[in-house]
């Protein structure tokens, strides 16, 4: 099988405990820096995140963690436990023990970016969280109450495009159907990931994890899609947030955030020519746009963008959300 052994730029932490989950902590960067959390989504760990912590940490103070249920920290059996709010209370018992007192920048990628939301709606969050980038992953409670929305030909055309791109979660839901094929595709998972999103598979990292994190996290698409499309409650979001839209993400179309203008006080979009997996595929864009927007909440000029992540490329773009949302 052709990829890297996992091999982190992280240092571990003290492990952070709530209500029976361990929760594995690491952190590398500048210990002065401003502090920024970056949180991964399925299936991967915090490894995900190596080469755009790299690029981050002559600056920044950076934080990531092993979701529940991946990685180094613990997995809880029940379906019930993988709800998105008790994974947004692991995220404020991180921030409690590695910064306490602090307001945080956070990233989020696929159901890390779910999770994000969800700790962006919560009503800590403008103590705790001074800003929001979204990567790849949709607010499900924006995107079902945009399925209950009036019907146009747009709509129709958006709802089916992500329809078909989201049709595996239907097996994911179903206890027995899925597993056989992930238990076959985590031997194959660079294969794969070359095959769907274009990447270099000597670039992904291989938790000796994936294949329990596959199956654990399962859970997640079982805890929360149903819920959130059935009673969707989308709640007001006060933080800065960035919508970081990869143009050509095949798993997440633009129309799942076409509801976040009502609901977001103070929102950002910006489109950038990339696939689903960009954090591997294009690390130096991630930590470009990210520095980016957290300087523009302070002000400043992005420290990582002297010299520490390359400019912006041709095709990328920031705009507002109308422009992202005829991506094709």
């Amino acid at each position: 099988m052709t990829a890297k052994a996992v091999d982190s730029v992280f240092t571990p932490r003290d492990r952070v405990h709530r209500d029976g989950v361990d929760l594995a902590v690491f952190e590398c960067g500048n210990p002065e820096g401003v502090p920024v959390l970056l949180i991964h989504g399925w299936p991967d760990t915090h490894v995900l995140w190596n080469e755009v912590a790299t690029r981050l940490a002559p600056s920044f103070r950076v934080i990531a963690f092993d979701n529940r249920g991946a990685g180094d920290s613990s997995a809880p059996e029940a379906v019930v436990d993988y709800r998105l709010e008790e994974l947004a209370a692991d995220v404020f018992a991180v921030l409690d023990a590695v910064a306490p007192g602090q307001r945080v920048h956070v990233l989020g990628h696929d159901w890390g970016s779910v999770l994000g939301w969800e700790v962006a709606a919560d009503p800590r969050a403008p103590e705790r969280i001074a800003s929001f980038t979204a990567l790849s992953g949709p607010n499900l409670d924006f995107l079902g109450e945009y399925l209950r929305g009036p019907l146009s030909l747009g709509r129709w055309r958006g709802i089916l495009e992500q329809g078909i791109a989201s049709a595996y979660t239907v097996a994911f839901q179903i206890p027995g159907m899925s597993e056989p094929v992930l238990r076959l595709l985590s031997r194959r998972w660079p294969k794969f990931l070359a095959f769907f999103d274009g990447l270099d598979a000597d670039r992904v990292l291989l938790a000796p994890t994936l294949l329990p994190d596959m199956l654990n996290n399962l859970k997640l698409y079982r805890a929360n899609i149903r819920p959130r499309m059935r009673d969707p409650r989308p709640r007001p979001i006060e933080i800065p947030v960035q919508l970081l839209v990869a143009s050509g993400d095949r798993a997440v179309r633009p129309v799942v955030n076409s509801e976040a203008p009502r609901w977001v006080r103070d929102l950002t979009t910006t489109v950038f020519d990339a696939r689903h997996w960009s954090p591997i595929s294009h690390p130096g864009h991630v930590a470009d746009h990210f520095a980016a927007f957290i300087a523009a909440r302070a002000g400043e000029v992005p420290a990582a963008r002297a010299g520490e992540v390359p400019a912006a490329r041709a095709g990328e773009a920031s705009a507002g959300f109308g422009d992202a949302d005829g991506l094709g």
